[in-house]
């Protein structure tokens, strides 16, 4: 790839040092992905240029008309602290007519809506959990078809937010204090979903028209969680002391057959399909014993962080992390229809 203008969208507390020097693992934990990101695509030869954006779109029509990038790499995962904005930012890109990275602001608004997405693609027949949405000042009142265990969830949260041990339930007192905990604590709409017993795994996509399906990627719970239940809470996702005490692991999914590995590749086109996610993606599936891969959530522009599940499965099938920003990157402006 020739040399570009990058200008690189992230929140203002995730601008990246330009070394890891002095830095505890804790510190990097934070702005890591920022980190990896314009680090890489520097050594790529790449000039880049780092913009923190939270509050205000002026900044970012402010550098592109001053500094003119070819691209934006757009790690912005909300907009005024709400995750639902990101799409606005995307449809301003647009509307600027500059070429930017990730996925279009229709997927965007597809995939974020949990309840949307699942209605969407359970009319496709794609296996997902039974569930119902609780809104802030209804009633707690559980469906008559959601059966025990549950786990309770926000609608508009990623990142594993506000989902706990706790989140797992098992009979109505423990539901409407969940609900309340959600309402209250985390401040959105919650979702509860049947809980599908199985293993957590991941598949990582990228392409426009064309799909390139990663290698399925699976969340291991070790045998430090013992005597807790195999979800992926907060605390799992994002606490490192956490993760090394209970021996949360992530790597290759093993021991799944080549028909059912097909089977998951083809769901996952599928999905992004329906709900039209470009550039690139994550698909999260509960897989249960008897083979069938349970939709959970998908999740557009998902954590590209060096080590994290995407970067380790793309690196697993032979694309390196330069190459897999490279190709991030390439995918942007040819969406744009820009050479």
């Amino acid at each position: 790839m020739k040399k570009l203008r990058i200008l690189v969208l992230m929140h203002p507390d995730f601008l990246p040092p330009d070394s890891l020097k002095g830095y505890s693992d804790k510190e990097i934990h934070v702005w890591k992905t920022e980190y990896d990101v314009v680090s890489t695509l520097r050594a790529s030869g790449h000039e880049v240029q780092a913009l923190g954006v939270q509050h205000e779109l002026k900044p970012i029509r402010d550098s592109i008309e001053e500094w003119k990038p070819d691209v934006v790499f757009n790690l912005l995962e909300q907009f005024h602290g709400e995750t639902a904005y990101d799409q606005n930012v995307a449809s301003y890109l647009e509307l600027l007519r500059i070429p930017y990275t990730g996925c279009n602001p229709r997927g965007l608004m597809l995939a974020r809506g949990k309840a949307l997405s699942k209605k969407l693609l359970s009319y496709h027949r794609i296996p997902t959990p039974a569930f119902a949405v609780f809104p802030i000042g209804r009633k707690i009142r559980r469906p008559a078809r959601l059966n025990f265990p549950l786990i309770v969830k926000s609608l508009t949260e990623d990142s594993s937010v506000g989902i706990a041990q706790a989140s797992l339930v098992d009979n109505d007192e423990k539901l409407a204090e969940r609900v309340a905990f959600i309402h209250d604590r985390v401040g959105t709409d919650a979702i509860v979903e049947q809980f599908i017993d199985g293993r957590e795994i991941y598949v990582g996509v990228f392409g426009n028209d064309r799909l390139h399906v990663l290698p399925i990627w699976e969340l291991r719970f070790g045998e430090g969680a013992q005597g807790r239940a195999s979800i992926a809470t907060e605390r799992v996702k994002h606490d490192l002391d956490y993760q090394e005490k209970r021996g949360i692991a992530q790597g290759p999914a093993k021991d799944i057959a080549p028909e059912l590995v097909n089977r998951i590749r083809q769901t996952v086109k599928r999905i992004c399909r329906t709900l039209e996610l470009d550039g690139y993606a994550r698909i999260d599936f509960r897989l249960t014993a008897d083979g069938i891969p349970y939709f959970l959530e998908a999740n557009p522009n998902p954590e590209i962080a060096h080590v994290e599940e995407f970067a380790s499965a793309a690196a697993h099938d032979g694309i390196d992390y330069a190459l897999l920003l490279n190709k991030i990157v390439g995918l942007g402006i040819r969406r744009a229809h820009v050479e």
